[in-house]
């Protein structure tokens, strides 16, 4: 198992793999590989999607992934 923390100014829901997984700026569980993270339909933040390779990651560590609000 592993660990991810994405953050967002504002509380959104985080999508891995298209699926609703949780809460932006909190630690969320994943399995070990490749996963794509996004923050839904109203895409006011950029990047619209990251592909990451989650791996090594603890709850105390999780790895950080940022999305930012569009023109800002």
């Amino acid at each position: 198992m592993e660990y991810v923390k994405v953050t967002y100014p504002t509380n959104r829901f985080v999508y891995i793999d298209g699926e609703k997984s949780g809460s932006t700026n909190e630690v969320l569980r994943v399995d070990a590989g490749t996963h794509v993270f996004e923050l839904g339909k109203r895409a006011n933040y950029e990047p619209a999607s990251q592909e990451v390779i989650v791996e090594g990651t603890t709850v105390l560590f999780p790895m950080a992934i940022a999305f930012v609000r569009k023109g800002g």
